[in-house]
């Protein structure tokens, strides 16, 4: 009888697979969110004299991220790219000194790509602050930085992640700008913030 049972265990494992650690993904391990038109980034920040905000009023177009769940970890794989020719800083000497400075002729454009949150969110109507980290690449130069969320929702269909990260110019190897033969000096600092509207899609 113990060789017989012993036989049966054997049998189980087998069809088990032994150890259980192929075990097959849970639904809902993997989530998507479509970044809407609506999304925007501004960057302020001041020079000796005064403070300015330039930003990229709207994304004008869609993207997708998708989110992988395992063991805790919440990866993120998506990236958004925005034309540096569209930022506006309400000033038309203020932009075009941007532009130039951020290389905008031979390096068009800003990607922000993002790689993983500290947490799900609960997107409910009450704000919540959670952390991720990104890799902004910017005039040909790349960097990692952890980014402060503040996550909330309108309804089941679109909530908001407000993204927050002090950077400098020198971090992409910039120097910033400076008017009137040095008088007016842009200081390194720069605060970037970004708004995105997300509307989840399907679970897969």
């Amino acid at each position: 009888m113990r060789f017989a049972n012993l036989g049966w265990l054997i049998v189980l494992l087998l069809l088990t697979g032994f150890t259980g650690i192929h075990k097959p993904a849970e639904p809902g391990d993997t989530e998507r969110w479509l970044i809407n038109k609506s999304s925007s980034l501004t960057i302020n920040g001041s020079t000796n004299i005064n403070k300015f905000a330039c930003e990229i009023p709207g994304y004008g177009q869609t993207d997708t991220l998708i989110l992988s769940r395992d063991r805790g970890n919440i990866t993120l794989s998506g990236s958004v790219v925005l034309k540096i020719r569209n930022f506006d800083c309400h000033n038309a000497i203020m932009t075009n000194d941007l532009r130039k400075t951020l290389k905008e002729p031979v390096m068009p454009t800003l990607r922000i790509s993002f790689l993983s949150l500290s947490k799900m969110p609960a997107l409910s109507a009450h704000p919540e602050v959670i952390t991720g980290l990104v890799d902004i690449e910017l005039a040909g130069v790349k960097k990692r930085f952890e980014i402060t969320y503040q996550v909330s929702a309108d309804s089941p269909n679109e909530f908001h992640l407000l993204g927050a990260r002090n950077v400098t110019f020198s971090d992409f190897n910039l120097i910033p700008p400076r008017k009137l033969g040095g008088m007016i000096k842009t200081n390194d600092k720069l605060s970037v913030t970004f708004h995105l509207a997300i509307t989840p899609l399907a679970k897969s």
